[in-house]
């Protein structure tokens, strides 16, 4: 995790030693993966949701401290998808190809950002 740049808060001398960033980055990616955006529904899901519970061991960080990890770790979390792509790519899991679908409209979840015309395609 140090060489993926993830940053440990240290307590002061009477406070709580801090979350270990795996846990936290496991409850990232559980949010990612079930469209739980908000750290303040994420802390909700350490206190209500059994699979999230067994996933941390029964740990419940407040939203303070997800929105802080995502906050100060944006680096590495990115770091850690790309190296995910590249481990998927290695077992031949998907490729950089582009699947583009004409006039049709689809549901799903994306930022605007990353939608792309056919304009834009072309550029890449």
């Amino acid at each position: 995790m140090d060489e993926l740049g993830f940053v440990r808060s240290t307590p002061a001398e009477t406070g709580t030693p801090g979350y270990d960033p795996r846990d936290l980055l496991k409850l990232y990616i559980y949010g990612y993966f079930y469209q739980v955006r908000s750290s303040r529904k994420l802390a909700r899901e350490c206190k209500c949701n059994v699979e999230v519970m067994w996933l941390l061991n029964k740990l419940t960080p407040d939203f303070r401290t997800i929105s802080d990890f995502r906050k100060n770790n944006k680096k590495a979390i990115t770091k850690v998808f790309k190296e995910f792509n590249k481990f998927c790519m290695g077992l031949k899991l998907f490729s950089k190809s582009y699947i583009s679908i004409d006039g049709s409209k689809f549901k799903a979840v994306n930022a605007k950002d990353n939608n792309l015309t056919l304009s834009k395609l072309d550029d890449r």
